[in-house]
């Protein structure tokens, strides 16, 4: 049997996600003996400053007999998130927008054109 006819017997069934610069692989595989396990890859881009990139990938290989107790575990520990930080997804990146927004907020004019808001009033004498 040739390494692409094992190929395609060991992949069963795949899913795909993809998250940004982040894409996830799940694949239903075959053993030797013919059971089945799931592998989820995740795989990253990452751009040189050249304009080039490469991935880097890691990979789980995860056996039936570890089903019940990892989903438990995955289970609780994305509830234990959810609870403890709810949806919203929090990142520096979007922290840096969460910023702009405030200080654009915090600046308003009044009608004759001059800034208000949390800025303090300076004359140019008192310098």
């Amino acid at each position: 049997m040739g390494e692409k006819e094992l190929m395609d017997q060991e992949e069963i069934y795949s899913k795909v996600l993809r998250a940004g610069r982040r894409t996830y692989f799940f694949d239903v595989r075959s053993t030797k003996a013919g059971d089945y396990y799931l592998t989820i890859t995740e795989s990253k881009k990452f751009t040189h400053d050249d304009g080039s990139f490469h991935y880097k990938k890691h990979k789980i290989y995860l056996y039936k007999e570890d089903f019940t107790a990892f989903k438990e575990i995955m289970e609780e520990m994305m509830d234990y998130i959810i609870d403890e930080r709810g949806q919203e997804v929090i990142s520096e990146r979007h922290q840096k927008d969460f910023k702009k927004e405030d200080e654009d907020e915090e600046t308003s004019f009044s009608e004759n054109g001059s800034a208000t808001g949390s800025f303090t009033d300076v004359d140019f004498d008192d310098i």
